[in-house]
């Protein structure tokens, strides 16, 4: 399992800030994070089930997801 913070999910949604993204980590369609580091203040994230996310959720923000398809 790959993991990823919620900066790297800004770049995956095409560079949003992380306001922005804070934002649309804590919708309930959002994947729950897997872990929490840093003394409880860090998310860190499944990268596939986030990228699965964003497939369906965000498509024409997919940025760094592994795909080859531009937005």
């Amino acid at each position: 399992m790959r993991l990823v913070a919620l900066s790297d999910i800004a770049e995956m949604l095409g560079g949003v800030s992380r306001t922005r993204t804070t934002e649309i980590t804590n919708r309930a369609s959002f994947p729950a994070p897997v872990d929490t580091v840093a003394s409880g203040k860090v998310r860190v994230w499944d990268r596939a089930a986030v990228e699965a996310w964003i497939a369906e959720y965000r498509p024409y923000q997919a940025r760094g997801t592994g795909s080859d398809e531009q937005p």
